[in-house]
């Protein structure tokens, strides 16, 4: 376990400082209007709450914001490194910021967040997109201030990517993307090491968050009117190492329920084999804890999870699985399926289609294996041709659909509290909104709604959700 790194006072000061000279550069850059930031985030739940930090700077810094790349002053990509498709994407997306460079000489861009922590990702930036200004990795977000005021002072480019396990960066400005729900990190990083997986690489070790300084958040968010708190880690079951006090994450969870207050709290991502049956044991027993648990299994096959190296087998999986089920009679369940991984046969692949029938997810996030440089599995044989996979990706999100379809059937009839966090497609009339287990429920509805926690009796089931009649 790597040590645990805290920014002192002073380092904030320094910070503080920063931001308020790049705040006096702009105004005699821009005397006569504000300055405007676009911001953009791809990947996971983790990403998109840097991506509040950043923006937070960035507002303190003096920019306001804008939704067209088109109107920014400056441009900043809070990047994903989990699968290559999003890579492409996003190298496509830098490549169209050129055109607005030249129409703007002093438009700042920057790339950040995991694919920067990578050299071999920086270097292609710095050779094939030379107009970037900026390129810093996951451990250097908290630099942003520093860095903008190197450019502004004239520096051609600016780069923080240094290898390191990560600080915990408390008391950074926020500015959350809504008003509803929350996202909460309480711990970084991962010390798995999945073989398919670079996380370790790019989050660096696991460091967990101080549980008062967590709790004290979520007051706050409470105060300010949250009705959802989701906490956030790459493995939120392992919350407490290197905590000076002793602390698990089932204990965790037991004081975050014991905050007073109108509102809901989830969690993601828990790992298998750091799954607790006292975990389950609080969340059938708590009053503000969603009754859903996200677990990824990856794999039906016990070969697979062995060269995976996710320290479970599918026995121990359907046992937490059965208990939970029993202890919390209206659970939903969610669960990461990989198709294809290196050396995977049909056989293998059967056997996760047994286990999803099985288990009878309520949903699955799926993907096709991604090749990621520096990860053991990069080195695997992988004799399966891509379209052969694609075919049993196909088969799998045709048996998933059918089973999605049966399980939402079952809530017709039902009443569900419903937590409205927008309007539902354009042309409908109706809002949407989660239930407590994490189902999408629309229902007839106005914006007026958005944010409050309704009642919605069930009428209509699909198979990614169900449409049903607000109670009175």
């Amino acid at each position: 376990m790597s040590e645990r790194i805290e920014l002192t006072k002073s380092d904030l000061i320094q910070q503080e400082k920063a931001m308020e000279e790049v705040r006096k550069m702009l105004l005699d850059r821009y005397p006569n209007r504000q300055p405007l930031a676009f911001t953009h985030s791809y990947g996971c739940q983790q990403n998109i709450s840097d991506g509040e930090k950043i923006r937070g700077m960035l507002a303190e810094m003096g920019y306001g914001f804008t939704n067209q790349e088109s109107e920014a002053d400056c441009i900043i990509f809070n990047t994903c490194a989990v699968r290559e498709n999003a890579e492409f994407r996003i190298y496509g997306n830098v490549g169209n910021l050129k055109r607005y460079k030249k129409t703007n000489p002093n438009l700042i861009i920057g790339l950040c967040g995991c694919m920067m922590q990578q050299e071999h990702v920086a270097k292609k930036i710095r050779e094939s997109y030379p107009y970037v200004d900026l390129i810093f990795g996951t451990h250097a977000s908290h630099l942003l201030p520093f860095m903008l005021e190197k450019r502004l002072r004239g520096q051609k480019h600016v780069e923080e990517i240094e290898p390191h396990d990560g600080f915990i960066v408390e008391d950074m400005p926020i500015r959350r993307d809504g008003t509803v729900k929350a996202w909460l990190p309480i711990m970084y990083g991962c010390d798995n090491f999945c073989t398919y997986c670079v996380v370790p690489y790019v989050r660096g070790r696991e460091r967990s968050r101080r549980p008062e300084r967590i709790l004290d958040e979520v007051r706050q968010l409470v105060a300010q009117g949250y009705k959802e708190i989701m906490l956030l880690g790459q493995n939120v079951n392992s919350y407490g190492k290197g905590l000076e006090e002793s602390i698990n994450f089932t204990q965790f969870l037991q004081q975050v329920d014991a905050v007073e207050g109108d509102f809901r709290v989830r969690f993601m991502t828990s790992h298998p084999k750091d799954c607790t049956r006292e975990m389950i044991d609080t969340i059938a027993q708590s009053n503000k804890l969603c009754h859903h648990i996200h677990l990824p299994v990856q794999s039906g096959s016990n070969r697979i999870l062995s060269q995976m190296n996710r320290c479970y087998d599918i026995e121990k999986y359907l046992g937490l699985i059965e208990y939970a089920k029993k202890k919390i009679p209206d659970l939903t369940l969610s669960s990461d399926i990989i198709v294809g991984f290196p050396g995977e046969t049909y056989e293998d692949f059967c056997a996760t289609l047994n286990l999803i029938r099985k288990v009878e997810y309520d949903f699955l996030f799926t993907f096709i294996y991604s090749k990621r440089v520096g990860t053991k599995a990069a080195q695997m044989d992988d004799p399966v041709p891509a379209d052969e996979k694609s075919k049993w990706f196909r088969e799998l999100l045709a048996v998933q659909s059918e089973i999605g379809q049966k399980r939402c059937e079952k809530m017709i009839g039902t009443v569900q509290q419903v937590l409205v966090d927008g309007l539902a497609k354009e042309g409908t009339g109706r809002v949407s909104g989660k239930s407590g287990g994490n189902i999408t429920v629309e229902f007839p509805g106005d914006a007026s709604v958005i944010g409050q926690m309704v009642n919605v009796q069930i009428t209509e089931a699909h198979n990614w959700g169900v449409i049903g009649e607000r109670q009175k």
